[in-house]
């Protein structure tokens, strides 16, 4: 086995989004700890690749096309769907037709009464012509319809599960194309969904001569477990024997499983057994930890259940509630993070039984909290129904539970009971048997602190995912025989996403403001971070103000780009109770003074979903509050199309601008009633915000400053970087730069998507660029361009010419103008040079955090 400085590189694979998979996440971090360069790889649940970083670990979530699924979809459908579904394969193409259609409808209409008024038809051949026309449309729509109502046959196997599960195959188009990319020298597919994933990725890296192993962790007993629909229940298993001989090795969760696919598939060697079970040297760490107890408010005497995981019919949750009405004394937690279809029929049931008072849902925590969340309670439950899958393994839940110190209650499943009655951890119960469960249930409450004393060091640090990992991350060493030169303990085990750099998307790779202190003015500033203006802003305050030191927390959803932070707040988090309760504490107890960006709440969603419904408790901690706008949060639809002819809202869509007239109507009656101090990042916004101060947009002007020439090129580099087309007139101005590019007085670059070291190469590179020409404003890509000493080329309103004044060097044009404002800059190279070194001067003047710092001092007084 070599050693080798260089990590050796391993992709951890997985078919979902990663987030709430605790499994995968583990394995990921132990591998990182064990000094491999880790790449976790899952689904996107958004519409683009996502990057990010959970410390040193990156994690890349994959975009997966839908495209041979419509393929096969359409392939089975047959000739008769192939002819009443001619052209029109989906109802988006329907619309389209529906849309030319009645256009073409109107402007016959109008021929046939132009001469003589409405009603007077003139020409009865054309009458008949449309008449017909417009009968054959409606002919297509209802036999479109009939063919999409027409019964499919969705549940007949095929017999080849490439065929009879398409979405399998798209999968592995997307992932096996990521893999080829990464060249890793381990892969570790997770679940029978990754499986053929991993086999085909490793056949193509081998044959263009790169070194990978792979092997496969089956997470279930594939052969044994209930599938809903027929296909799924024919591909896996067919999956699972082509590919799993091929793995160079193979781990599962439980004993039972490992000797059932080394007996089904006569495996060379038995899969090694890594149980997904707490990490526990962070269990007790928390002093703030929360308890399931004191999130449903049930008093410390009451006797309290726990259920943990899952919520499906099979996990026979039903004959827990049910149970209720036997136990009146006692009440049931269920920890779930979001209400689906078996959650909403147990609430209905507890309705029903009269026992809803006593039925509570509480959300989930992070998974290294989940055992001290859960030790409040009395007893844990298990009530799985039988079926081959679940009898064969011991489930999560258990350790989980005799981690937090509770005996359990359990339904009397082979694996489950044999280790219950062996260690005597709890009470067994007959599965779906009402009566039983309750019984059981009295009997384990009653002897519950016996039982709880036999749970001991050696069986907890045999649960432990300590223990459990450290075959895993050997096992990664054999198989590609290679040892990492240097381990990485340092990586916590609690290490969440957000957290770290490797591989993330971020404006600049450090923090340059003071950190938060004990003394003086302690400022948080969030939790948007829209292009790092609150990273921008933290750094130019304490630049000038000494006695301040700020912390930057930012919310990132799937598909927010990483600017620097000091916290990062998943928004899939913001409804976890332990995520609310250390946001409440770290604020109200460590900052004097708040900047609340966006309108958005500070405290996730404990109070609401904005920033009034914080203000009260903020209030209370004695803490003064400024608020920030950027721009569409308070950007009023209706009254911008009345100041600008140009507006952006022409295009944006009813549902758009019904939800944002909502929005930004609330926003300012917030603004209006707290009477906080409001400041506005771009002037426009006093439009919508009278009373607010303009705080300018700040930017390191140092780093996109470029000594350049501008307009010394025959053909000068024009730039136009829409961040979004809609919001930036692209479709309004491209015309005209494309007229441009075509007669050879331009070259024409458009740049979207980019990091941030590209866009700065791009702008640096370019003679003009062209911003936005439906706001009425400039943003940061003008700031950015201006810092450059970039002409810039927008469209202004009123108002901001007003406040910044004759000094503001940006070129104002409208998408009717632009044509003639290109040609006299063409024209005058000259004065265009001249632009960009007064924009230059004005970026550093407005826009390099002084100005703005100066603005903020009287709030931070």
């Amino acid at each position: 086995m070599s050693e080798s400085n260089a990590a050796p590189r391993l992709a951890v694979i997985v078919a979902n989004g990663i987030t709430g998979d605790s499994r995968v996440q583990k394995v990921a971090i132990a591998a990182a700890r064990d000094g491999w360069d880790v790449t976790l790889i899952g689904r996107s649940l958004s519409k683009q690749q996502e990057e990010s970083a959970m410390g040193p670990i990156k994690v890349l979530r994959l975009l997966v096309p839908d495209t041979y699924r419509k393929y096969r979809q359409r392939q089975e459908r047959g000739w008769r769907s192939r002819l009443t579904q001619a052209y029109l394969p989906d109802r988006a193409a329907l619309k389209r037709y529906r849309a030319a259609h009645n256009a073409w409808l109107l402007c016959q209409e109008n021929r046939l009464t132009a001469a003589t008024g409405a009603g007077a038809f003139l020409n009865p051949a054309r009458q008949a012509w449309v008449r017909t026309r417009h009968d054959l449309f409606r002919f297509r729509n209802r036999l479109w319809g009939w063919e999409q109502s027409r019964p499919r046959d969705e549940d007949r196997v095929v017999g080849d599960w490439r065929r009879d599960l398409p979405e399998q195959v798209d999968r592995d188009l997307a992932f096996v194309a990521a893999l080829e990319e990464l060249k890793p020298d381990v892969i570790h597919a997770n679940d029978i969904t990754m499986i053929s994933t991993a086999a085909q990725a490793v056949t193509r890296l081998r044959r263009r001569g790169h070194q990978v192993q792979w092997l496969y962790d089956a997470h279930e007993y594939v052969q044994g477990t209930e599938w809903v629909r027929p296909r799924p229940a024919h591909a896996y298993p067919a999956m699972e024997q082509e590919f799993i001989r091929q793995a160079d090795a193979v781990v599962t969760v439980s004993p039972q499983i490992a000797e059932l696919l080394r007996a089904e598939y006569d495996l060379p060697q038995t899969p090694l057994v890594v149980r997904n079970v707490p990490i526990k040297e962070v269990i007790g760490t928390d002093r703030d930890a929360l308890s399931v107890r004191q999130v449903a408010e049930v008093d410390p005497e009451t006797p309290l259940l726990v259920y943990v995981g899952w919520i499906s019919a099979e996990r026979g949750l039903r004959t827990a509630v049910s149970a209720l009405v036997e136990l009146p004394e006692f009440h049931l937690a269920i920890v779930a993070n979001s209400t689906n279809a078996e959650l909403k029929a147990l609430l209905s049931l507890g309705v029903e039984l009269g026992v809803s008072e006593r039925l509570h849902v509480v959300p989930y925590v992070a998974q290294h909290l989940v055992a001290d969340y859960l030790s409040s309670a009395d007893l844990g439950i298990i009530c799985s129904r039988h079926n081959p899958n679940y009898e064969n393994s011991l489930p999560t839940k258990m350790s989980e539970y005799l981690h937090a110190g509770l005996p359990v209650v359990a339904s009397d499943l082979r694996v489950v009971r044999e280790f219950v009655e062996s260690h005597d951890l709890g009470v067994v119960f007959t599965a779906d048997d009402v009566t039983s469960f309750a019984d059981a249930v009295r009997r384990a409450f009653g002897r519950r602190a016996a039982m709880a004393a036999r749970i001991g060091d050696d069986l907890l640090r045999e649960l432990s995912w300590e223990q459990q990992s450290a075959g895993l991350v050997q096992l990664y060493r054999d198989v590609a025989h290679r040892t990492p030169g240097i381990t990485r303990p340092d990586v916590p085990w609690t290490v969440e996403e957000g957290a770290g750099s490797a591989g993330a998307p971020t404006e600049q790779s450090s923090r340059t403001w003071r950190p938060l202190s004990d003394g003086g003015i302690r400022l948080g500033i969030g939790p948007a971070n829209f292009s790092g203006q609150a990273a921008g802003f933290a750094r130019a305050i304490c630049q000038l103000k000494p006695d301040v030191s700020v912390e930057v927390f930012m919310q990132r959803g799937p598909q927010s780009r990483t600017y620097p932070a000091d916290q990062y707040l998943d928004v899939t988090s913001l409804g976890r109770a332990d995520v609310q309760v250390r946001q409440v504490r770290r604020i109200s107890r460590r900052y004097t003074h708040l900047i609340a960006e966006a309108f958005k709440p500070v405290f996730g969603y404990l109070n609401g979903n904005n920033i009034g419904t914080d203000l009260p408790m903020l209030a209370a901690a004695g803490i003064k509050v400024a608020l920030l706008a950027h721009g569409t949060e308070i950007r009023h639809p209706g009254r911008h199309l009345a100041r600008h002819p140009s507006s952006h809202f022409r295009d944006a869509p009813d549902s758009e601008i019904t939800r944002l007239t909502a929005l930004t109507e609330r926003n300012r009656q917030v603004a209006e009633d707290s009477g906080l101090p409001v400041y506005v990042t771009t002037p426009d916004l006093l439009d919508d915000l009278p009373r607010a101060t303009w705080a300018p947009l700040v930017i390191d002007v140092d780093s996109w400053w470029c000594d350049r020439p501008v307009m010394e090129r025959a053909r000068p580099v024009v730039l136009h970087a829409p961040s979004a087309r809609w919001t930036k007139g692209t479709d309004h101005v491209m015309p005209v730069l494309d007229d441009l590019d075509r007669r050879g007085a331009i070259e024409l670059r458009l740049a979207e998507k980019l990091t941030w070291a590209e866009m700065r190469d791009q702008i640096q590179n370019a003679d003009l660029v062209i911003d936005q020409f439906t706001t009425g404003a400039y943003g940061a890509l003008s700031c950015e361009a201006m810092a450059a000493g970039r002409p810039v080329v927008a469209y202004l309103g009123e108002r901001v010419k007003a406040v910044v004044g004759p000094e503001l060097p940006i070129i104002d044009a409208t998408p009717e103008t632009l044509a003639e404002a290109m040609q006299q800059l063409l024209d005058d190279r000259g004065r265009a040079a001249k632009i960009g070194l007064a924009s230059r001067e004005f970026a550093v003047k407005y826009h390099s955090g002084e100005r703005t710092a100066q603005v903020l001092s009287d709030f931070l007084a």
